[in-house]
């Protein structure tokens, strides 16, 4: 009598675990489709100037301290998603798509308009 109840019980076990694998499962998926609903995707064309945002700033928090760095010119993107970026000194070197955005700095030649305020 005591075995047959010890059987049982280790049946109603693996059918409990069986239904929390396959709630995990679920879950999982669910999760992935709203991860990949909402990526954004970025393409760059070489010649782009990008930022890159600078992971490890979190290390040494600073209020007002930027956490992009750049200017960087794209070389090229791969099919995978990395982007190739170059420095105006160094190498070039890969980063994750992810990491970068596009840059709109100041242009030099353009001409700035200045309006004067006069108390009248």
């Amino acid at each position: 009598m005591a075995g047959r109840k010890r059987v049982n019980h280790l049946h109603e076990l693996e059918e409990f675990r069986l239904h929390a694998c396959e709630n995990a499962k679920l879950y999982k998926e669910k999760m992935k489709r709203w991860h990949d609903k909402h990526i954004v995707t970025c393409t760059f064309t070489p010649g782009d100037k990008v930022l890159l945002i600078n992971s490890r700033l979190r290390l040494f928090p600073r209020k007002l301290k930027s956490k992009w760095s750049g200017p960087f010119e794209v070389v090229r993107m791969t099919q995978h998603g990395a982007v190739e970026l170059k420095d105006e000194t160094g190498p070039t070197f890969l980063v994750n798509g992810q990491r970068v955005k596009h840059y709109f700095g100041v242009d030099s030649d353009c001409d700035w308009e200045t309006l004067e305020l006069n108390d009248e």
